[in-house]
């Protein structure tokens, strides 16, 4: 399928999805999330997903300057926006029952902050940062920020980056546990790619509970996670890839995992 706002192909059980919008440090369009939540719709068999920016940004926001959230009612016109296009496709991120691994150099701003931080797995270049800058035009997070910041990183934490509309650096993102790793900028590609193809290479059915179960836990008390858990230990347990896990840990050799 050909799209405008970004790029998708296979890499081996990779899908890679890029922003592409270089000229506007991919800048979103509410058709940008709509041909993202198209490419993660058709996984065709990736056993993991990979999202990045073209050129020196991951996302700089939802694209206002450009006139695409409207103008004769905006208030109305950001509603529908969000809910018809950003949140669906977040939701649809969130739902996938493979790894999600994002890359991110640059801005990674206002809906781009959370979209990165949507990844199971977020790997920054030295030179990002993620940045909640509402605050300083009067506006509010979004793109589910407030739930899911005060639970990446504390209430206070999310305070001081929806409130003050600052800057948190990617080292900084690190030190709060907001992000999985930093890299050296030329790095970035590589150290990504990687450890999304580690993942593809996992057991898959596992894989896709594990990231049901820590979305579910978040809002669950603990009796209703742990029955959740066995829940999804009896859905693991009957896969192809845990009969391949016993049967290679009695044999003292490394899995080899089909994904299924």
């Amino acid at each position: 399928m050909a799209y405008e706002h970004i790029l998708a192909e296979r890499r081996g059980d990779v899908l890679v999805v890029t922003l592409n919008r270089p000229d506007r440090l991919n800048a979103a369009p509410p058709a940008m999330f709509d041909e993202l939540r198209a490419a993660i719709g058709d996984l065709d068999g990736a056993r993991a997903v990979l999202i990045a920016g073209a050129g020196r940004g991951f996302c700089s926001g939802a694209d206002v300057a450009g006139g695409a959230l409207g103008s004769d009612d905006p208030g109305a016109a950001t509603f529908a926006a969000l809910d018809e296009h950003y949140n669906p496709a977040l939701l649809a991120i969130a739902e996938l029952t493979v790894p999600v691994v994002s890359a991110v150099r640059g801005p990674a701003a206002g809906i781009g902050c959370s979209l990165a931080l949507a990844a199971d797995f977020c790997v920054a270049s030295d030179t990002a940062y993620f940045l909640q800058a509402f605050v300083n035009i009067g506006l509010v997070p979004d793109g589910g920020a407030s739930w899911m910041l005060q639970r990446l990183i504390g209430r206070a934490r999310a305070a001081e980056m929806m409130m003050l509309g600052e800057r948190v650096l990617a080292e900084k993102a690190f030190d709060w546990g907001m992000i999985h790793k930093v890299v050296a900028d030329e790095a970035l590609e590589e150290a990504a790619f990687a450890l999304a193809e580690r993942l593809a290479a996992g057991p898959t059915v596992a894989l896709g509970l594990m990231r049901r179960a820590l979305h579910d836990a978040a809002t669950s008390d603990y009796a209703a996670a742990m029955l959740a858990e066995a829940r999804a230990q009896q859905q693991a347990r009957g896969s192809r890839d845990s009969m391949e896990g016993g049967m290679a840990f009695l044999s003292k050799r490394k899995p080899v995992f089909s994904g299924q």
